[in-house]
């Protein structure tokens, strides 16, 4: 009897660390096990430097999607976005690579527009600002072709 009560608090300590494991490596490592309600949109960067997929996208501070994948087409990144449904983007919206920080992360941030009409969705963004790339400012600097 002793015997069984120990094993089963002992299968009961490892399932709540099971537990508490999976909701870790969901949370920490960002998993989307549901895709949500979300739609999709695209944007092209001379330079994608330092996005991956999964990578977040925000508007003013606020996470409102994810990356979803990065191509490239000719000589130019394809960037898809998958944006909340609830935000709504425009024709004239401009998506720019950011970086958190000094050498921080990058991310993508958006600057909704209001004066077009909706992009819809599998839509384009036309306006992009790549990322300011560190190493190839302190190379320019170094052998001084800063302008």
């Amino acid at each position: 009897m002793e015997k069984t009560k120990l094993e089963m608090v002992v299968g009961v300590f490892v399932l709540v660390g099971l537990l508490c494991l999976a909701y870790l490596s969901v949370k920490l490592g960002k998993l989307e096990l549901v895709s949500g309600d979300v739609y999709e949109v695209e944007a092209q960067f001379n330079s994608a430097s330092g996005i991956k997929p999964g990578s977040t996208i925000e508007i003013a501070g606020v996470e409102v999607g994810r990356v979803r994948g990065i191509t490239l087409i000719e000589d130019r990144a394809k960037v898809t976005l998958a944006v909340n449904n609830s935000i709504k983007l425009y024709t004239d919206t401009i998506a720019s690579i950011k970086t958190r920080g000094i050498i921080g992360e990058k991310f993508l941030a958006l600057t909704p527009g209001g004066g077009g009409d909706r992009l819809k969705p599998g839509g384009t963004i036309r306006d992009t600002e790549s990322g300011l790339d560190l190493e190839e400012l302190v190379s320019q600097y170094v052998h001084g072709k800063v302008n």
